[in-house]
């Protein structure tokens, strides 16, 4: 994929930031760069604060102390309608008005484009049209968001955040509710707007292995501290998994596609019990 100009300043970034939620600070003096044109995924146990930092960068919640920076320039000190044309937010658990359709929410995404008193334009439809097509929706455009499924809601949602057609997409835990072929083509679909449309993206995951074989640029997150960052084969490791997750496992050659593999050693009777059957099978 294409790259910035390196002199250029990052059009994404975070400066010694800390971020708090009722007088706790979950993020401290956190420096975070997003790869520009590539998949970042966000990755650590809960309560790491990958939401947070997520919010702090669409510019939904104010650093106590430091700067989010968008193309060199303070996020806080641009409007929220222009920094809405330029980052789009999926956030955990969204909710929509009784009665509204899958249309009407897709719609709903085309709001920093438009005027106040602006008509609908050819553009807004265009761009509706291929958010419904893209999330597999079109059969499903006219339904109430109430009547689907929860992995339906959240294509939904994901729609009309692709609707907003930003540079940057940042994306909260985007493959919740979705059974796994779905999830396949929500990773398959990020990994293309990335690679064929040049888009930024920043996603909250839990899946490592999802993640490894997707993203470009991954960043582990323990205790609103960045643990360690860069490219899956640099930092998916035995000792990273460890000490982000407290968890013991190896890390193998995935057999698609050669990226990383965590492979978690389970604890406790079960394993023991397991680990007794496949000698016994071996004999």
């Amino acid at each position: 994929m294409s790259r910035p100009d390196p002199t250029q300043p990052p059009s994404l970034a975070a400066e010694r930031v800390s971020l708090t939620y009722g007088g706790t600070t979950i993020v401290e003096r956190l420096d975070l760069t997003v790869p520009e044109r590539a998949f970042t995924a966000l990755l650590g146990p809960n309560g790491s604060g990958k939401s947070t930092v997520l919010r702090a960068l669409a510019g939904l919640l104010a650093p106590k102390h430091g700067t989010v920076l968008l193309d060199g320039r303070s996020i806080a000190e641009r409007p929220a309608k222009e920094t809405a044309r330029r980052i789009g937010i999926l956030s955990q658990g969204p909710a929509a008005p009784e009665g509204l359709t899958v249309l009407d929410l897709v719609r709903q995404g085309r709001y920093p484009h438009r005027s106040l008193f602006g008509s609908w334009s050819q553009a807004d439809e265009d761009a509706c049209s291929e958010a419904l097509r893209l999330s597999d929706l079109n059969l499903l455009r006219d339904r109430p968001l109430d009547s689907l499924s929860g992995g339906q809601r959240q294509r939904a949602w994901i729609a009309m955040a692709l609707a907003q057609e930003t540079d940057i997409l940042l994306l909260d835990e985007p493959t919740t509710f979705l059974d796994l072929a779905h999830q396949i083509e929500l990773m398959e679909l990020i990994a293309s707007l990335v690679d064929e449309r040049g888009t930024t993206v920043v996603a909250v995951l839990h899946d490592l292995n999802q993640a490894a074989r997707y993203a470009d640029h991954m960043v582990f997150l323990k205790a609103g501290k960045i643990v360690t960052a860069g490219e899956p084969g640099q930092v998916i490791t035995a000792q990273v998994v460890e000490q982000v997750f407290g968890l013991a496992a190896s890390i193998v050659p995935d057999p698609v596609t050669g990226t990383p593999m965590c492979i978690p050693w389970a604890k406790g009777r079960r394993a023991g019990r397991r680990r007794g059957d496949a000698e016994g099978n071996r004999a």
